[in-house]
């Protein structure tokens, strides 16, 4: 069972970048469903190339960050707010990668850095958390340069709740209010260009989101200690839903 959840994390067709992974190091830094199955796809729709100064927001434990800065020779800031920066450099250390990227803690509503110093900012399962503010957007992109990418992952809903009137019960029970912050993509790109601060390249819902989602949970039943426990009310919630109504919604933008 163990290996097989594991292979199932390794989908070169899919996913090649990743697929040069260690899916049993990914699990490692578990903080969500696979970022780098996320990330790979949401850079299909941004031009990233080496020597880019790219911010990494809601880093996690760091997975994103080795792969912005090995996959695309960029110099990153790792910055999130939960995970201490000795924990993730040394994530970074060990990867190979110390030399590229440099882990800052930071709030996302008060971020320690000079105004138009990025050239891109990425953000992986976490802008729910802070990013659904009318005033947000035109806040994150004081700090990227004139024509900067702005590109983020999010978990989605295929209808907006608002829409629905109440959260799906086998969602509700699991996530609870959380799922209001979960918009379509739609809702993001109408959000995002509404401020004229930005203009969208991509705004789409991921292909099979909810199956990628569910691949993950069942590797980390299999793979983590007390797994089970924690990944067996997502893996009743996605297989419930079968793509309903959960998704990821993958967004970019270039500031104006």
């Amino acid at each position: 069972m163990l290996v097989t959840a594991l292979r199932d994390l390794v989908r070169p067709d899919r996913y090649p970048r990743s697929s040069r992974y260690d899916p049993a190091w990914l699990l490692d830094l578990d903080m969500g469903p696979n970022p780098l199955w996320l990330l790979e796809d949401l850079t299909r729709n941004l031009d990233l190339r080496p020597g880019m100064r790219i911010l990494d927001l809601g880093s996690g434990k760091g997975a994103t960050s080795v792969f912005l800065a090995r996959e695309y020779g960029a110099q990153v800031i790792a910055a999130d707010w939960w995970i201490a920066p000795g924990d993730a450099a040394a994530v970074f250390t060990k990867a190979g990668v110390g030399d590229q990227v440099a882990a800052v803690r930071a709030e996302a509503h008060a971020l320690p850095f000079e105004e138009e110093s990025f050239d891109a900012i990425v953000s992986v399962d976490a802008f729910e958390y802070f990013g659904t503010a009318d005033s947000y957007l035109p806040y994150l992109v004081r700090f990227l340069r004139p024509g900067g990418q702005l590109g983020m992952a999010t978990p989605a809903m295929t209808r907006e709740v608002r829409e629905l009137g109440a959260i799906p019960h086998h969602i509700k029970k699991v996530v609870g209010w959380e799922a209001i912050a979960w918009h379509t993509a739609e809702w993001w790109r109408f959000h995002w260009e509404i401020t004229e601060l930005v203009e969208v390249t991509s705004a789409r819902l991921q292909h099979d989101a909810w199956r990628d989602w569910l691949l993950w949970a069942q590797a980390g039943a299999e793979h983590q200690p007390d797994g089970r426990s924690a990944n067996q009310p997502v893996i009743d919630m996605l297989t419930a839903d079968a793509g309903e109504f959960l998704s990821f919604a993958l967004v970019t933008a270039r500031k104006n």
